[in-house]
């Protein structure tokens, strides 16, 4: 038989019967896939990884716990046949031929109706890398080329014209801790497709430079006690971009909610009718002392966490922390912006009960190429601070936590569940 290359189509299989053979690693791979088409799922087999286990136990797919018998596949649109047993697969792959179902086989691909393409997906698009003949396939090319044509959609390096006209709006992307590669991929595609970017100063800075030239970039930074754009500003600039056509982005360090305002932004942008979107970014709060080699929990060291802006004094009547309540906690406590305010926030925990000698790490420009730690206890903090001229953005870890490292014994003890 000569050979024709195999003819690409996306199957529609929601509510329609799928068999699969076979519950080892094969169909691990492949049954998520089919599960998020809607495919009505068969699975045959004596015997399942307990991944797959699981899938039949939440109800996702229909489990036989036996061997393949003749007439599985009646009334299947497709089969998935990844036994470990290549006389069954010839059977089931000839009842397939016989009943006109498309068919897969993880044995032998020259003898199946059907290949399975390498596939990948970006924001509603489905890649589908399909190698054009059977004979000399290369699974690990055919992989890497899709790889490449996702990462690119995802990363705005592969941007491809939109011929439909965008819905305008604006979407609060946060930006991670610092380092470019640690922004969502759905964050940075956002970016690489705006028209307008409102960039804070501790947003990732790096990739303003790879925008195109046609986009406005707006500075929003907010210096403390220096030059700022007020947040009625902000909101202004997110609204009349917006209401002109364009596609808005809103460029945030860490996390749009964990100190971020940027509720205020979206409750601003639904009062005007404008349509947001909302990114979540990775939070210094946890990144920068991970990047640091700090666990913010650590088997029977810490069960816990809590993390505080330290942008008012405990003294101040503003602040709306309760400092004694968490002077009282054994977890760790990290403290975002509390630089300039981290002797009296040291104190106030040492008042109400903190032992002055517990440790304290501060992280200044964590995950950048400037990132330093310097480490102190509660007692010392706040000379530390000023000896080693520690300046915002740091991150503040206090507990024993920070005296964990790769080199710390296991725990002797670990907790026992009840």
């Amino acid at each position: 038989m000569a050979e024709h290359p195999a003819y690409p189509v996306g199957l529609r299989l929601t509510g329609r019967r799928v068999v699969v053979l076979g519950g080892g690693q094969v169909a691990q791979r492949r049954l998520p896939a089919l599960i998020a088409a809607g495919a009505d799922i068969l699975l045959v087999s004596p015997e399942a990884t307990p991944s797959v286990e699981a899938m039949a136990d939440t109800g996702e797919i229909t489990w036989a716990r036996r061997r393949y018998e003749p007439g599985d596949l009646t009334d299947a649109w497709y089969a998935l046949i990844a036994t470990s047993d290549p006389e069954t697969n010839a059977q089931a792959s000839a009842e397939a031929e016989t009943r006109r179902v498309w068919c897969v086989r993880s044995d032998n691909a020259d003898a199946a109706t059907a290949w399975t393409p390498a596939t990948g997906h970006s924001e509603g698009v489905t890649v589908a890398v399909l190698t054009t003949r059977a004979r000399g396939r290369d699974p690990r090319h055919t992989a890497a080329i899709r790889d490449a044509v996702v990462e690119g959609l995802r990363d705005g390096t592969l941007v491809a014209p939109h011929h439909r006209t965008r819905t305008p709006g604006v979407a609060l992307v946060g930006g991670g801790p610092g380092d470019p590669d640690l922004i969502t991929v759905r964050g940075r595609r956002l970016l690489a497709e705006a028209d307008v970017v409102i960039a804070d100063r501790l947003g990732p800075r790096d990739l303003l430079a790879e925008l195109p030239p046609h986009v406005e970039v707006i500075d929003a930074a907010k210096i403390p006690y220096g030059r700022f754009m007020a947040q009625e500003a902000i909101n202004n600039a997110l609204i009349e971009h917006a209401k002109q056509g364009k596609s808005v982005v809103r460029l945030k360090g860490g996390d749009p909610f964990v100190f971020g305002r940027g509720m205020e932004e979206a409750q601003a942008l639904a009062q005007a009718g404008i349509p947001c979107t909302v990114v979540p970014g990775i939070s210094s709060s946890i990144s920068v002392p991970g990047a640091a080699g700090i666990p913010v929990t650590h088997r029977g060291v810490a069960h816990e966490f809590t993390v505080v802006s330290g942008h008012v004094a405990p003294d101040d009547e503003r602040s709306l922390v309760d400092w004694p309540s968490l002077a009282r906690l054994t977890g760790t406590l990290v403290v975002l912006m509390g630089v300039d305010k981290i002797g009296r926030i040291a104190e106030t925990l040492i008042e109400h009960g903190k032992s002055p000698a517990t440790p304290v790490a501060l992280v200044q420009e964590g995950t950048t190429a400037a990132q330093r730690r310097v480490d102190a206890t509660l007692a010392t903090v706040a000379e530390t601070v000023r000896t080693e001229d520690v300046k915002p953005p740091a991150v503040i870890v206090i507990g024993e936590v920070v005296s964990v490292g790769p080199k710390t014994p296991a725990v002797a003890h670990p907790v026992t569940p009840e």
